[in-house]
């Protein structure tokens, strides 16, 4: 059967479709709150019931914390087999009072679907399903192997997601896989992202006496924290703000000519990114244009610094103790476990005797990039032009994605990342939204890369 039969379905059913995901946004899905424990159970059973009614093999899969939604549909074994990844379970909505209307009751403004979770992920996770259905009711059978991964602790950690594709591994195996939680590079821009950069992140806590001291009292005797805690930071990086960590860049990927030149073509307005920011000037390290820093190279970073007084008036004492919180974002080949040793022994190498220091490793995720040659890679860029009217721009993003190096690891597929957002959604924020006809035409794209490659 031709595509046009499924296109013609998807487009005589979008009015459907979109009351569908309205259905979808009301289920207050928060994995953060106890309180809305049952309202993620029942969001994980409306997404089940969606594969049972297109006879799916499919199942909720409990985890200690909230379940994951599995299914399949394996039509022949040699065809391609494509794996979906996104998650049901959304953000707190806090500050409530910046809402406009209620965040679980889907407000239409304009083009757009206004709710928490519209565009990160149920909005874009929806695609993908409803693409499915349209095969399933126009055509009667899929045109590839599809398998599905929607969990529930997304916005958690994806606390259990490892131990489900270690127990699933060989379940899962696929030829590709797609997730659809990242966004256009701009509005009328589609993008497919093929890099993600990887995360470490430190805490780093200095102690200089049993108590806060008067600064009159005992001034110059001690070392005060908070200066020693500016001092370190300070050594982290050069005046041009290269990252002074000796052995920080030896694994650095370095950007190919060809990615230079692709992102020099993109149509990016740095005044208007300054302005939107708000900063007096933009900053980083010398060599690279903003984009290339953004998506492509290493990172260093303050997140949060305590120590000494802070409020109304003076207040002279020398704290006892300061501290900060350091992130680096990372850029393929660098392994966040290296980055911790190397950053843990400058940092002590740097801190001087007269304080007690501690690091605290809190989390690290592997940076990924995926082969831009490839035949899923081909089918998307051709199925983006076919659902969205223009070819996509390929990008990276200079966030973190943890489930795409897991899915590396430990499945051994690559992942390539098919935003149907905009830069402006709002994602964790108040009034997020998501441009309708944006996902109309991601159910489009997606329907068409099933095609594809079948």
């Amino acid at each position: 059967m031709a595509i046009e039969q499924v296109v013609d379905y998807i487009n005589a059913n979008r009015e459907r479709y979109v009351e569908e995901l309205m259905d979808l946004l009301r289920i207050p899905s928060i994995s953060a709150v106890s309180e809305h424990k049952k309202d993620v159970l029942k969001a994980a059973n409306f997404i089940a019931d969606q594969f049972r009614a297109m006879e799916f093999d499919s199942e909720i899969v409990p985890t200690e914390g909230h379940p994951i939604v599995y299914a399949e549909k394996i039509v022949d074994a040699s065809l391609p087999t494509m794996l979906v990844y996104g998650h049901y379970d959304v953000q707190p909505v806090d500050p409530i009072d910046l809402w406009r209307n209620d965040p679980f009751e889907p407000t239409i403004e304009g083009p757009n679907v206004v709710a928490r979770g519209a565009t990160d992920d149920k909005g874009q996770m929806f695609t993908h399903i409803k693409a499915a259905e349209a095969f399933y009711r126009a055509e009667g059978r899929m045109p590839v192997n599809l398998k599905y991964i929607i969990e529930g602790e997304e916005e958690v950690g994806s606390k259990h997601l490892a131990g489900f594709l270690d127990t699933y591994r060989d379940r899962l195996s696929a030829d590709f896989a797609v997730i659809s939680d990242t966004s256009q590079f701009a509005e009328g821009v589609p993008a497919i992202t093929y890099g993600l950069k990887g995360l470490a992140y430190f805490q780093i806590d200095l102690k200089g006496s049993r108590q806060d001291l008067h600064s009159g009292s005992f001034g110059g005797t001690v070392s005060n924290p908070a200066n020693v805690l500016g001092q370190i930071i300070a050594k982290l990086r050069d005046e041009s703000g290269r990252i002074s960590i000796p052995g920080f860049y030896d694994d650095v990927l370095p950007i190919e000519d060809w990615e230079r030149q692709e992102f020099a073509r993109l149509p990016f307005d740095e005044e208007g990114y300054r302005t939107y920011i708000g900063a007096a000037q933009l900053a980083g390290e010398p060599g690279y244009t903003t984009l290339e820093r953004k998506w492509a190279r290493p990172t260093l970073d303050v997140n949060g610094i305590w120590g000494g007084y802070a409020g109304e008036g003076s207040k002279t004492v020398l704290p006892a103790k300061a501290g900060a919180k350091i992130s680096m974002r990372l850029v393929p080949n660098q392994h966040p476990a290296k980055i911790a040793e190397l950053f843990t022994a400058y940092v002590r190498e740097i801190c001087p005797p007269t304080v007690e220091l501690e690091i605290q490793v809190m989390t690290g995720a592997l940076p990924c990039i995926t082969p831009t040659d490839t035949k899923p890679m081909d089918a998307a860029r051709i199925a983006i032009e076919k659902g969205f009217g223009k070819p996509p721009v390929m990008a990276r993003e200079g966030g973190t994605i943890p489930v795409v190096a897991d899915l590396k690891q430990k499945i051994g597929v690559d992942t390539i990342l098919l935003g149907w957002g905009l830069p402006d959604d709002g994602t964790h924020s108040p009034n997020e939204k998501f441009n309708l006809g944006d996902y109309h035409r991601g159910i489009l794209a997606s329907a068409h890369l099933m095609n594809e490659l079948r």
